[in-house]
């Protein structure tokens, strides 16, 4: 918007980069510009200002389907105004001297004017096709559609406006009928998503049964070694068993061979002792050969004394110690 500081009895206007100003005094043009600044009286001016920048105009509008379908149409349409001279002539752009307002609602009639060409081209495209050709294709179509009516439109040449670019963002039909419409599509996005589940699973099963293979295998392997450890344990064992018995039979020879040495020696020293004693004990024989029969009874007696236990007292009786007496001296009897 333009600026205009006032003064007494003289105003000054301070236009935009992005604006036309307009003076006219007396019915005819004095000053006009883009991003003009001038001085002019309020009294007999008349001030018009026009943007010429580039104009975004978001349309929503309803529209029916060769099927009877009612389908909302969003959009958006950017113009600019080519020739502001000609705009400012067609449509009321003035402004009032003292605010710098416009008197009226240029834009918006600019809109209408746009948004009517629009929705008019949009409803009559709309006739022709199906709902589902709407909405599959209808997007472009609408889109060239309104591009190719409002750049040959008449009434937009003669008013200085140009359609730079027509965007349409959607063409969307009522809520239940779209969610009826989505409904196919959701159970082919369902199908293939239980598809993926089902896939998933047997690739779990599969890995599952993978993962036991393994472990029987593993188990079958550790049983495997489990037998030839067991296997190896006893031929150890039965190593061992014959290694000890080897020894034990080696120990127990080397004791009946000591053993049998021991008896041979303790044999020998018996025998030396024996034939010793026997030596003694002739010699002692033939020592007690030329004594008289009284002296070997008087020996033996002795030893025989000298065997007996402790004896206190003993007695003798009459019979036996004549017996004895007659046997120790027979000659005395006969006598």
């Amino acid at each position: 918007m333009a600026t205009i500081t006032r003064y007494p009895f003289v105003r000054h206007l301070n236009g935009a980069a992005t604006t036309y100003v307009q003076l006219i005094k007396r019915g005819s043009v004095r000053r006009d510009g883009v991003g003009g600044s001038f001085w002019f009286r309020p009294l007999g001016s008349v001030l018009s200002e026009v943007p010429v920048d580039d104009r975004e105009l978001p349309m929503l509008f309803h529209g029916r389907t060769q099927d009877f379908f009612d389908v909302a149409v969003q959009g958006t349409i950017t113009f600019r105004v080519v020739d502001p001279a000609l705009a400012a002539a067609r449509l009321d752009f003035s402004v009032h001297p003292v605010s710098g307002g416009w008197n009226g609602r240029p834009l918006d009639q600019l809109a209408g004017l746009l948004t009517e060409t629009a929705q008019q081209q949009t409803v009559e495209l709309l006739t022709r096709h199906t709902l589902t050709e709407a909405i599959s294709r209808g997007v472009a179509a609408t889109r060239e559609a309104i591009a190719a009516e409002l750049g040959d439109d008449a009434r937009l040449a003669d008013t200085g406006v140009r359609v730079i670019d027509v965007r349409i963002v959607a063409i969307r039909p009522e809520p239940d009928v779209e969610k009826a419409l989505q409904t196919p599509a959701r159970e082919l996005v369902q199908q293939d998503a239980d598809k993926a589940t089902f896939e998933r699973r047997a690739v779990a099963v599969e890995r599952e049964a993978a993962i036991g293979e393994n472990e029987l295998a593993n188990q079958i392997e550790l049983a495997r070694r489990e037998e030839e450890l067991v296997a190896q344990r006893g031929q150890n064992d039965r190593r061992a068993a014959e290694l000890n018995a080897a020894t034990r039979a080696v120990s127990s020879r080397s004791e009946a061979e000591a053993t049998v040495e021991r008896a041979r020696a303790q044999a020998e020293s018996v025998e030396l002792v024996g034939a010793a004693e026997a030596g003694a004990e002739a010699a002692r024989l033939a020592a007690y050969a030329d004594l008289p029969r009284e002296v070997v009874l008087g020996l033996a007696l002795k030893e025989l004394a000298g065997n007996m236990p402790d004896l206190r007292s003993l007695v003798v009786a009459p019979d036996a110690l004549a017996a004895l007496l007659s046997r120790l001296v027979p000659d005395h009897e006969a006598a």
